[in-house]
């Protein structure tokens, strides 16, 4: 079963690490990601640029409106995402529990982890919903 792994991160705090300690944390992380590809856990993932990079899209007043930023106003903010490749979710905290960047990040951040949900048979009923 898949895993969607939303890794969250003090962005001031991590601006705030010098190179090294964020390299290290980088090389330990990637290294760790070696290790769940070669045992078949990785299925893919994305870092993800400052939330100063966000824009968020709502539907207001009969039309879609975009402000700058993130959703939430938080001090921490989505920095990546992983997806994983479990057995359960008990096997998905296992494995996420040894990411380098629980040790690295300590109070700084943090991971949530959720099922996929498997759209297949909704996507079927809407395409025989629209003659597909």
């Amino acid at each position: 079963m898949k895993y969607i792994c939303l890794g969250y991160i003090n962005e001031k705090e991590w601006e705030s690490a010098s190179e090294k300690e964020q390299q290290a944390m980088m090389d330990d992380c990637f290294a760790y990601d070696q290790e769940l590809i070669r045992n078949g856990h990785f299925v893919g993932g994305e870092a993800l640029q400052p939330s100063r990079n966000a824009a968020t899209l709502r539907w207001r007043n009969g039309k879609v409106a975009v402000t700058d930023g993130p959703f939430a106003e938080t001090k921490e903010q989505i920095g990546g995402i992983m997806i994983l490749e479990a057995t359960d979710l008990n096997h998905a905290i296992r494995l996420l529990s040894n990411h380098p960047s629980m040790r690295h990040l300590r109070e700084r951040g943090c991971w949530e982890i959720r099922p996929a949900a498997d759209l297949e048979g909704l996507v079927a009923e809407s395409e025989q919903r629209r003659g597909g």
